[in-house]
């Protein structure tokens, strides 16, 4: 239920360090992290989707975001 082989690469890291600041990441990670739990808490409870729905202006700049990304 826990397992994951993925890793950030020094590589990867690097290019985000190019785009946020060390607080950024820490904060970048622990939002990750947070949301990481909750995908393998909630299950274990059954808790289901609230009805909630994404904000459209996090899309636009999640998309902005990955954008810069992919240069």
């Amino acid at each position: 239920m826990t397992y994951t082989n993925k890793r950030v690469t020094d590589r990867f890291f690097n290019r985000l360090k190019r785009h946020f600041s060390e607080e950024e990441l820490v904060e970048l990670a622990a939002i990750i992290a947070l949301e990481n739990f909750r995908s393998k808490f909630n299950p274990v409870f059954a808790v289901e989707a609230q009805g909630f729905c994404p904000l459209p202006a996090v899309k636009e700049v999640a998309a902005e975001a990955a954008s810069h990304f992919h240069k």
